[in-house]
């Protein structure tokens, strides 16, 4: 058990039933009646944010969440396996779960986040950048524009499509971002 005097950026706490994790909040205290908390809480199950108001002191279930490394292995019918990197498990979790999926590639080293208590799987989470192979992208030709942030759709090698500059060619390695799927830099 904490209060809301505990509440910090990225805690985890089970409210309503479910899951949160606070990405933000604020001690208000008025000049005019009692000290409360705005926080927003973000669903670990669903992703959907939510404007909470806490009376300042009131006692809060905090939920012990961990980050283990993992591999990713393979695709099966059911799901997609990954392996522990240091006790060599293996769990195969549904595709709702992870975040970035288009750019999950075999071999890939990833985040799982589980609830301690209950060992459920609530995230599997790709590193912020990842380097990929384009496998088809149309010649840009020089003279095409008078700008020069002008994109093309490129095709990576997990399938996945990422608008890149007129300069990328067929089987350059480009840095992408997975959290919003953008071209961030040719990969040295």
């Amino acid at each position: 058990m904490a209060t809301t005097a505990d509440f910090r950026n990225g805690l985890c706490i089970e409210f309503n039933g479910d899951l949160y994790t606070v990405t933000y909040f604020q001690h208000v205290k008025p000049g005019k009646g009692p000290a409360f908390v705005r926080a927003k809480l973000k669903n670990l199950k669903t992703g959907r944010v939510i404007d909470n108001t806490f009376n300042a002191g009131v006692k809060i279930d905090v939920a012990r969440v961990e980050r283990r490394p993992h591999q990713y292995l393979y695709k099966e019918e059911n799901g997609y396996t990954f392996m522990h990197s240091e006790t060599y498990e293996q769990i195969t979790i549904p595709e709702d779960v992870i975040i970035g999926l288009p750019f999950l590639k075999e071999g890939q080293n990833v985040e799982m986040v589980v609830h301690a208590d209950t060992e459920t799987v609530l995230g599997c989470e790709l590193p912020a950048f990842v380097v990929m192979q384009i496998t088809y992208t149309e010649p840009g030709l020089k003279g095409d524009t008078a700008s020069s942030n002008v994109m093309k759709p490129a095709t990576l090698e997990t399938g996945a499509t990422v608008n890149v500059p007129l300069f990328i060619e067929n089987g350059e390695k480009i840095k992408v971002d997975t959290r919003d799927g953008s071209y961030v830099e040719r990969a040295k």
